[in-house]
């Protein structure tokens, strides 16, 4: 799934540069560095998420309750050659971008941020709403009406996951601004330094691993709601086509349509923040 997405995003921008790409002709004088506009870029790497808690809405057949201030967490996967294995490189937390400088300063992107959320288990949270299902079928034993009665969420219960994942396809438009001339440096045909600002905006294409009262789980890909992002960080770009990017984003996601059992009403819907630190390598080109 995650490769089909890239391949449509390349897709994508590879139909819009030929008409935007037209009178980008490079000085031979000037340091490569000097300006961007024309030039497409590419990037891979790895993230870790914290998130704000969340209130959480379970229907179906036969009950309608929320949870309230659950708490979440990501899942990460350290240091490991499975970012580089193309057998494996979308287990972990990953962001992937390709994109187009519209000028010298600003560029458009399209990527995916592929971050887990896993719902912290065994925790006591506040619980409304009812459960009144037949007695032959599973979860009859929560059965009852809640009226802000402490829950835990134990796994018989509950277990809530979008670890494969909580996939934000997005879109959106950056700016970089070069620092090298105040820190001295003169070649930045060797080594450059940038700061970058990004605001982007897309839907949420998740995953979701849950298993409500021990029913048995929805287990495909799912688009369930949108999500915005602001970022800043710093790139270092070497030898004019490489770099280094670090950089934090914050950002909110509202899915009010995330399927939960193999039972087509089944539903969950939830809004949260959460702070992202992302470093990635990627290429940058003249086409």
């Amino acid at each position: 799934m995650y490769f089909r997405i890239l391949k449509a995003l390349l897709l994508l921008i590879t139909m819009t540069i030929p008409a935007l790409a037209q009178g980008t002709k490079e000085d031979p004088d000037e340091l490569y560095t000097a300006h961007n506009k024309g030039k497409f870029f590419i990037y891979w790497g790895g993230n870790r998420e914290s998130y704000t808690k969340s209130d959480i809405n379970f229907t179906g057949n036969g009950y309608n309750y929320t949870l309230y201030n659950v708490e979440a967490h990501d899942k990460p996967k350290g240091w490991s050659i499975d970012y580089i294995n193309p057998c494996r490189m979308t287990i972990p937390q990953t962001n992937a971008r390709i994109g187009y400088y519209i000028s010298d300063h600003y560029s458009i992107g399209l990527g995916v941020d592929h971050m887990k959320y896993v719902m912290t288990q065994n925790k006591t949270v506040r619980m409304n709403g009812y459960i009144d299902l037949p007695e032959d079928e599973a979860g009859s034993q929560f059965n009852g009406t809640y009226n802000n009665v402490p829950r835990v969420l134990t796994e018989d219960f509950l277990t809530f996951e979008h670890t494969d994942g909580l996939n934000f396809v997005n879109v959106g438009i950056s700016r970089i601004d070069d620092l090298s001339k105040y820190l001295g440096i003169n070649n930045t045909d060797i080594v450059q330094l940038n700061l970058t600002e990004g605001v982007y905006g897309g839907f949420l294409y998740p995953k979701t691993n849950a298993k409500v009262m021990s029913k048995t789980r929805h287990d495909d890909f799912h688009v369930s709601g949108y999500g915005i992002s602001v970022e800043a960080g710093i790139n270092i770009t070497l030898f004019r086509h490489f770099f280094i990017l670090g950089e934090f984003r914050s950002g909110y996601i509202n899915m009010p349509d995330i399927r939960t059992t193999h039972q087509g009403a089944d539903r969950a819907s939830q809004h949260f923040g959460y702070f992202q630190k992302m470093l990635s390598v990627g290429g940058i080109f003249r086409l």
